[in-house]
């Protein structure tokens, strides 16, 4: 698995990388086919301060991409937003691929 951390207005620190790593742990855990994740975290100007602090991540699976983005006042919220959507769009490509609920055909004589 391939993990890029970037940043936009903002310099990515040891703690922040350390934190987005074991997060993202998660999803690589539940979901074995996980081939690259890239994630960039933006601090946006606006004027309010509200949902200033953004997370957006895309995930490359085998056979599709995931987007997931989360804004928050803080970074470290915005970020456990994030894992949890990646989370759950994970879990539910997974059960898509993995349902085989359909029955073969029998064979008559």
């Amino acid at each position: 698995m391939n993990l890029t951390i970037s940043g936009h207005h903002l310099e990515v620190t040891p703690a922040l990388r350390g934190y987005v790593t074991t997060k993202l742990d998660r999803i690589a855990r539940h979901f074995d086919q996980v081939v690259d994740i890239k994630v960039l975290l933006t601090v946006d100007n606006m004027k309010e301060k509200e949902l200033r602090q953004r997370a957006e991540c895309n995930v490359h699976v085998k056979g599709r991409d995931l987007f997931a983005e989360s804004s928050h006042a803080d970074l470290y919220a915005a970020v456990d937003e994030l894992t949890d959507k990646l989370d759950r769009q994970v879990g539910r490509y997974k059960e898509k691929t993995q349902a085989h609920n359909h029955v073969a055909a029998k064979y008559q004589d």
